[in-house]
Formats: structure tokens, sequence, C-alpha cells
């Protein structure tokens, strides 16, 4: 799969990537030049009905993103708020128009990304490759009191009043270089205007906060109740299956918990067909979440969708509600 390749080659700096470099030099100068005359009002952003949190990153590919949307949403609720969230739906099959996502709404009409926040954070969900028509869909039929931003590091048509940045590790993602030389959307001089970096790693220097992604169980793909304990395939040959940003850690995490995995690599938000995942003997299927909401309508009996809960120290929330405070005082 031409994505796959592409991505392994975004690891080092090899011929392709050197040969990308030209392109890469402009596009990140494209981006510098935007994003500086946003800050300088040559572009107009957008104010919205309440505070806007917007959570994202530099590279393509996954950094534990939406685990940590569902951790905030449920502490915002938790906390009083009424947090909604805004997502372009990527891989979606929505329309230019604001789409409300419900707990029911198919991934290949919301997005996985989406359609799994939904599910899990019982929160309203909008998706709308306009993020701003999506926030106002959202505040006007909704008792919405703060947005929470999908993937909007990048959408500066929307004001925003807290950025958070989850990056992978304390080093920058793959070759360090920009698209299409390597998986990088922005200059990692970016981080340094952000509001709060969180690492999937130990903290470091580029911040203290450190995101961590716990396995709580596999639950059926096909929807029944059962759920079992990772440590219950332990020992176990099975199929592994992942179309995510980094796939590789998930099978790490299925090998460290004693599996022995069958690897099967897919594009980031792969649109899942039987065909795709028909092997040819019985044993157990263990896919991501973001995979298993595309796959339930065609998911065998020993279908398993591994489920992790996100949590950060707590005392992120501090600076997250104080601002919050200051922006409903108008500071």
């Amino acid at each position: 799969m031409i994505a796959l390749w592409i991505q392994a080659r975004w690891q080092k700096r090899g011929l392709f990537a050197i040969l990308m470099l030209p392109l890469a030099g402009l596009y990140c100068l494209v981006m510098m030049l935007r994003r500086q005359a946003y800050a300088m009002g040559l572009k107009a952003s957008h104010p919205l009905a309440c505070p806007v949190i917007v959570v994202g990153n530099l590279s393509v590919g996954g950094t534990g993103k939406t685990p940590l949307v569902i951790w905030l949403a449920e502490k915002l609720a938790g906390a009083g708020y009424k947090p909604g969230i805004v997502s372009r739906g990527y891989g979606g099959a929505a329309s230019d128009s604001p789409l409300m996502v419900h707990a029911d709404t198919p991934a290949e009409i919301a997005g996985d990304e989406p359609a799994l926040i939904s599910r899990h954070s019982g929160r309203p969900v909008v998706v709308c490759p306009d993020r701003i028509a999506a926030a106002k869909l959202l505040t006007s039929e909704t008792d919405c009191d703060v947005i929470i931003a999908d993937d909007g590091l990048q959408h500066l048509r929307m004001q925003r009043d807290i950025e958070i940045a989850v990056i992978a590790s304390d080093r920058i993602a793959g070759n360090g270089w920009c698209l299409p030389a390597g998986p990088l959307r922005e200059s990692p001089s970016v981080l340094g205007s952000v509001d709060i970096v969180i690492t999937r790693a130990a903290a470091s220097a580029l911040t203290e906060w450190q995101l961590e992604l716990e396995p709580t169980g596999c639950r059926r793909v096909d929807g029944g109740d059962e759920v079992r304990p990772l440590s219950a395939f332990k020992g176990m040959r099975v199929h592994a299956v992942a179309g995510i940003g980094n796939p590789d850690g998930f099978f790490a995490s299925l090998a460290e918990a004693g599996l022995d995995v069958i690897e099967h690599p897919f594009p980031d938000h792969h649109p899942y067909t039987a065909s795709d995942l028909s092997f040819a003997d019985d044993l157990p299927v263990i896919m991501t979440e973001k995979d298993a909401v595309k796959c339930a309508g065609f998911a065998g009996p020993d279908w398993w969708a591994l489920t992790v809960s996100a949590s950060v120290d707590e005392g992120i929330l501090n600076e997250i509600f104080m601002t919050l405070e200051e922006s409903a005082r108008g500071g």
C-alpha cells in the first residue's frame, strides 16, 4: 500500500525524503507565512460563542490525541462544564454541511475518530471540514459552553483560548522534516507558542505533562457484551489489525502483553471491507477501537477491540480551568 510505503520513508532521511526536500521547504515556508498572516491580522480568525480548546499535533500519524480528547471531555463535564467536540470527520462521507454525530452514526459517515469520541464521551460531536460552521451548529443546537476542537492546531480560522499539542515523544517525529519529505505538518518551532505540550514519553525539556494510555480490556467487535482482559490472550497467536498513524506501537503493546502477534498494518483511516480481514484460519483478531467502529457489521465472533483509557496528571486541569474562568470574565 502506497500510504504505508510513504510512512516508512518518513522515518529516515533516505533517497525519497531527500528528493522531496525542495517541496518540503516550500510547504514549510507557506505554513509559516500563513501562521504569521493570522498573527498579524492579515487573515481573519473568527471568535465563537464560547471558549475553544484546540487539541492537535504537529505530525501526520497517531499520538494519542483521540483518547486525550475523550479524557478532557470527561474531566470538563465532571467539573460542571458542558463540552462539545468539533472535528473535520476525516475518513467519513459527510458532506460540506455540518453533521451532528450520535452514538449510532456510522463511522463510514462521521469518520472513525468522531464516531469513537461520540460513543465514549457521551457529549455532542459535530463534523465538518469547516470547523467554524461545525462550532456554530454545536452552540446553536446544544447546551455546549466549551468547544474542544479535535485536530484543530492548524485550523487557524477558529480563534482559540487554549492550544494543546500532543507529541509522540520528546524527539521530533520521524525524520524531522516537513511534508512531503517527512511527517511534520509544521515546523517544530510552533511548539514554542502552544499553551500546553503533552508527550507520550516521560516528562522532558519540552513539557512536564505526560499522556499515559492504559489498556483496559478487549470487547467484542460485533457489538456483543462480552469483555475479556488482554491477559486472557497471553501466549495465544492472534491477528493484530491496526489502521492508525502508528501501528507499530499497537503491535508492540500486544507483544509486550505476551501475545504472539501476526501483524496486519493498514493506512490510517482505512475503509475496511470484509475481504481485507479474511484470514485462512480461526485465530482471534484483535484491533484498535478506531478500527473496530468500521468493522462491526462484518466482524466474526472472535474479533476483539482493545480498549484504552487516557490519563494526564490532573494538575494540567488547573491551567485549563483558570483560562476558561478568565475567558468567562472577558479576560
